[in-house]
């Protein structure tokens, strides 16, 4: 159990990254203003996702390591990624490519500022009550970034995996019929796992680095929708195989891993199937009624 003062420095540190991502949101929303008055609002999220990692990097030291960054440059492209906290939010700010956009839940469309920024700087809102609208949503978005050689970033487990040691949960396919069916490539990314630097439930918010590995195109073309499981099967071979090579992530406080944590079971890789379609691959926090108020927040 943590001690009373490792609570304490827990939440200032806490308290100090919400703030940061506070004054973030009201950046990212001044920002897309003067970008949508410019005609570049494509460039929003790009922007206000560059300045809240070296703002947060630098104020608290949470480094991110880029390997094979190149890859995200071949573009168009859906990009999917592992999902461990809310701290992933600062991996976009790191990786986030120009005119990359975000699905979302419709709801957050109404939080001031962030959902203004989000609105302006054109991310996918979703109602998760309405399949058709959704798809429809998805479907045009689709066309506007394969048209302008764009991408759409994605988290394919569906949900957070709060692990506390390197695995990979089933992946969802929601992405995977979106590349198919647009015809471009998936772009898979991994994280190492962090529960060194960031664990809510342990009270541990440290300094150090954390490694994001792109791996290379999975190219799409000629695959249909008879094709997606086996494609999301690849990939999620791909994924584990490198979450289980990167490891933990480096901490700047000295407390190795245990080596019996070093060699975790991998789980089952089977796609899981989705009815209708999938909103759960957001980047930003959960904001229903009744969830903890703080953007950092174990959700349950």
């Amino acid at each position: 159990m943590p001690s009373f003062l490792q609570r304490a420095r827990f939440y200032a540190k806490f308290l100090f990254a919400n703030t940061v991502l506070g004054g973030c949101a009201i950046y990212g929303f001044l920002c897309s203003v003067v970008l949508a008055i410019a005609g570049k609002s494509h460039l929003s999220q790009y922007s206000t996702a560059r300045v809240y990692y070296y703002t947060f990097s630098t104020l608290l030291g949470i480094r991110i390591r880029l390997v094979n960054g190149e890859a995200l440059e071949k573009l168009p492209a859906v990009i999917v990624g592992n999902h461990q906290s809310i701290l992933d939010i600062l991996i976009l700010g790191r990786i986030f490519p120009p005119g990359c956009s975000v699905t979302s839940k419709k709801s957050l469309s109404y939080v001031p500022f962030l959902g203004w920024f989000m609105t302006l700087s054109g991310a996918f809102f979703i109602d998760r009550k309405n399949g058709e609208a959704a798809k429809k949503i998805l479907n045009d978005g689709l066309e506007n970034l394969k048209k302008n050689k764009r991408a759409i970033f994605l988290f394919a487990e569906g949900k957070r995996s709060y692990a506390t040691e390197p695995t990979l949960l089933p992946l969802k396919k929601g992405a995977f019929h979106m590349a198919t069916q647009a015809q471009i490539p998936v772009v898979p990314l991994v994280a190492s796992n962090y529960s060194n630097i960031y664990d809510f439930d342990n009270c541990v918010f440290e300094s150090g680095e954390i490694v994001v590995k792109v791996l290379d195109p999975v190219s799409t073309e000629g695959l249909t929708k008879d094709d997606v499981n086996s494609l999301t099967e690849r990939v999620q071979g791909q994924m584990l195989e490198t979450v289980m090579e990167l490891g933990y992530a480096k901490s700047d406080v000295d407390e190795p891993v245990a080596e019996d944590n070093a060699t975790t079971v991998a789980p089952e890789t089977t796609a899981t199937e989705d009815e209708g379609v999938e909103t759960e691959d957001t980047v930003l926090p959960n904001t229903e009624a009744g969830e903890r108020s703080s953007l950092l927040s174990k959700t349950p």
